[in-house]
């Protein structure tokens, strides 16, 4: 095997892929890059068996072959070369190192044979369809944040992407809990997608995927079966096991009788969150709200630092229920209002029951948040 290409274009693919190579080299072979040549183009693939990323790029093939390479030492190298060079790589067989050469600097790689190289097949993927990179890329921030790293709870460990009825009709629904909070964003069903089953999309490809999505096309292609799903963005393929497990049935847990109303600017909640919650250095960080009419009071209390106030007007808020305090962990209202543009409403029912969190401006997004004890 035998070719050149730009530098640019190698080291943009390979900063694609180089994540998804396993690195802890229980199978060495899943540290490498598969480097496969033919007539004009190169594919790059790197796999751990869970998910499979494949690019393909342009290049003059001298020589078509294929041979596997460490893909986080051919990435560093690539990456330090300079600017606006030109890359050549030659492996004459499997038994032989694969040279790298750019102008005056010339390298040897050890190689793994392509025939140890796992093939992640992706087999027949019946249900087949094409999704706005924009739409997809908003189900994924407003809910990712909600995943759970429970691995004992594994179903949890992803995102459930499927099609059910909404309050106008039929929707692609995409939700993620970790027990404490949950969030559940909407989008249109597109064209193809009716039909197809409930599908968890694990954790590390759902970053993966969100990450291809910044420089991909205005669509991607999609193709999933009950036990894989298939994303097309661009030339890069990526190809996902899916979570074998049952989803619970999260709708039970949003609760429908809430009826206390609290309405507050995002940027005025969020900083005033900030700076009450610094009183205190414990992980869990609890805020008290204080809910009165057009009034809400933020308050944390720390044995070690002392305590911390702030009052939200009624300038900024508006409240007409019943005096009320409820207690939530810091970080968990930050993460939910991180997903709001500009007013974020509250729908409480009482301090112990579930409290509904949605983006006034956004009606396709809702949270739920648990409560804690302060």
């Amino acid at each position: 095997m035998k070719f050149k290409v730009e530098r640019v274009t190698l080291l943009k693919a390979l900063a694609h892929i180089q994540s998804v190579a396993e690195k802890r080299n229980t199978i060495p072979i899943l540290a490498n890059v598969l480097i496969e040549a033919k007539e004009d183009r190169v594919a790059l693939t790197a796999t751990d068996m869970e998910i499979a990323v494949v690019e393909e790029i342009p290049a003059t093939v001298i020589n078509p072959g294929a041979v596997t390479a460490p893909a986080s030492v051919l990435y560093e190298i690539v990456r330090k070369l300079p600017d606006g060079t030109d890359i050549e790589l030659d492996c004459a067989s499997d038994d032989e190192p694969l040279h790298l050469r750019s102008g005056r600097f010339a390298t040897r790689l050890n190689v793994l044979s392509v025939d140890d190289f796992p093939s992640m097949v992706a087999g027949d993927l019946p249900y087949r369809f094409r999704l706005n990179t924009a739409v997809l890329k908003s189900l994924i921030d407003r809910t990712k944040f909600a995943i759970s790293t429970e691995e004992t709870r594994y179903y949890l460990n992803g995102i459930y992407f499927h099609v059910t009825e909404g309050e106008v009709g039929g929707v692609l629904r995409a939700v993620a809990t970790d027990g404490h909070r949950l969030a559940r964003v909407e989008t249109e069903i597109p064209a193809g997608a009716d039909g197809m089953p409930g599908v968890i999309i694990p954790r590390k490809s759902v970053a993966e995927l969100r990450k291809l999505l910044d420089e991909g096309p205005e669509e991607v292609e999609v193709a999933l079966s009950e036990t894989r799903i298939q994303f097309r963005i661009g030339a890069v393929m990526l190809t996902s096991k899916l979570i074998d497990g049952t989803f619970p049935e999260y709708q039970r847990v949003i609760p429908t009788g809430n009826s206390r109303v609290l309405r507050v600017g995002k940027k005025d909640f969020a900083n005033a969150v900030a700076r009450v919650a610094a009183i205190s250095q414990e992980r869990s960080r609890p805020v008290k709200l204080t809910l009165s009419r057009d009034l809400l009071v933020l308050s944390a209390v720390s044995s070690d630092q002392g305590s911390a106030r702030e009052e939200l007007d009624d300038d900024r808020v508006t409240y007409d229920g019943e005096t009320m305090e409820i207690g939530f962990q810091a970080r968990y209202l930050n993460d939910i209002t991180d997903q709001v543009e500009q007013n974020v409403e509250f729908v409480f029912a009482d301090s112990a029951a579930p409290t509904i969190v949605r983006d006034v401006d956004s009606p396709s997004a809702l949270y739920v948040l648990m409560p804690m004890r302060v």
